[in-house]
């Protein structure tokens, strides 16, 4: 029994001191695991890249972006500043039509329309020139000139258009050449194994291309719906203004 005892603690003894040198091999193997850790740290530091170098990185197609983005942002507020202007009208003009009409003050009529520089102002005053003739004559000139001011507004909406449909396709264009690129060094590797600095080129161009084209494409659709909303919330004001005046024209002369 006493035997049994002696060699239960022996076999105690031998585990922990078994577990003793299993802990004391881990903490050197963190010991020297530390190192490489904060070697790796450092390094993923040192190859974080800034903005500038991440567009460089996308190639001669970012440069088409920047162009495209240009295009737009001047087409979009060169357009919205047209726009606004064209809205803007007294909503006491029709009143100011309507008396001097029926004051017979034709003249006094067209001078307002003249100095009053809006699309609605300009059709009014080919319906007023066109007074005497058939109803007929007088609506369908009205309908020309507006038209002619909606074709205006609507000048560079084609374009925005374009762009926002063809920078989303050029960023596409990008990542054909960046995966191009990829094939084309791994095909160059002759030992065997693949490069990872060797493929981080053509990814680069990939995945910057395609950013790029979406950043300038999304705001570009957007500013298009949004310039053709306006435009037409304007049309429907113009036909409108358009029945008013023909209204005027058919009402009798109130004394």
């Amino acid at each position: 029994m006493i035997d049994l005892m002696i060699a239960a603690q022996d076999a105690v003894a031998a585990a922990a001191q078994t577990a003793g040198d299993a802990v004391m091999e881990t903490a050197d193997a963190l010991a020297q695991t530390a190192p490489a850790a904060q070697t790796a740290v450092e390094t993923a530091k040192s190859v974080s890249i800034g903005f500038w170098e991440l567009f460089m990185e996308g190639g001669w197609l970012m440069w088409v972006l920047v162009a495209l983005a240009g295009v737009m942002i001047f087409i979009f507020v060169e357009r919205f500043v047209a726009i606004r202007k064209a809205t803007r009208i007294d909503d006491n003009f029709m009143n100011r039509i309507r008396d001097y009409i029926w004051e017979g003050k034709i003249n006094s009529a067209v001078d307002l329309c003249r100095r009053t520089d809006s699309p609605v102002a300009r059709m009014i005053e080919k319906g007023i020139e066109r007074i005497g003739r058939p109803m007929g004559d007088i609506q369908t000139s009205i309908e020309n000139v507006a038209n002619l001011e909606v074709a205006k507004l609507e000048k560079g909406l084609p374009t925005l258009a374009t762009i926002a449909g063809g920078a989303p396709m050029i960023g596409f264009l990008g990542t054909v050449v960046g995966m191009v690129e990829v094939f084309i060094s791994m095909s160059a590797n002759t030992a065997g194994g693949i490069n990872i600095g060797d493929l981080s080129s053509g990814m680069y161009t990939a995945m910057v291309t395609t950013v790029g084209g979406l950043i300038v494409g999304i705001p570009a659709y957007f500013a298009h719906n949004y310039l053709v909303a306006r435009i037409e919330k304007l049309v429907f004001h113009m036909e409108a203004t358009s029945i008013a005046f023909m209204d005027i024209l058919n009402q009798p002369v109130q004394k």
